[in-house]
């Protein structure tokens, strides 16, 4: 009997230490996600009645004030991955062309038509 209050008394002491180090571990992983930055690659939401220059720059993954050439890429770029030929909606080819042509100057009178 004498042997066995020294071998709990050890137990209980390592079961404690692994239980503390597993918790700095894991605040440190906690404070590491955290601290990450979040980043959206895709405009999340719905459209707007009438689209506005921040909207369509959301939409086209440029700034506002991107040059011509940034925005044509960037217009190709979306355009290829929705266009209606390949699969993707005639609503969404239509609300990527709206967003081009706001960016860049040539605003169809009124809203979308959908």
């Amino acid at each position: 009997m004498a042997l066995e209050a020294p071998l709990a008394v050890g137990a209980t002491v390592a079961a404690a230490a692994l239980g503390g180090r597993y918790m700095i571990v894991a605040w440190q992983a906690f404070k590491t996600y955290l601290s990450a930055p979040r980043v959206r690659r895709f405009y999340h939401g719905g459209f707007e009645q009438v689209m506005t220059k921040r909207e369509a720059a959301l939409i086209l993954g440029v700034r506002e004030s991107a040059v011509m050439e940034k925005i044509k890429d960037a217009h190709r770029r979306v355009m290829v991955a929705n266009h209606p030929d390949a699969g993707g909606s005639h609503y969404l080819a239509s609300k990527i062309n709206e967003a081009k042509d706001i960016l860049t100057g040539k605003t169809r009178g009124g809203s979308s038509a959908f």
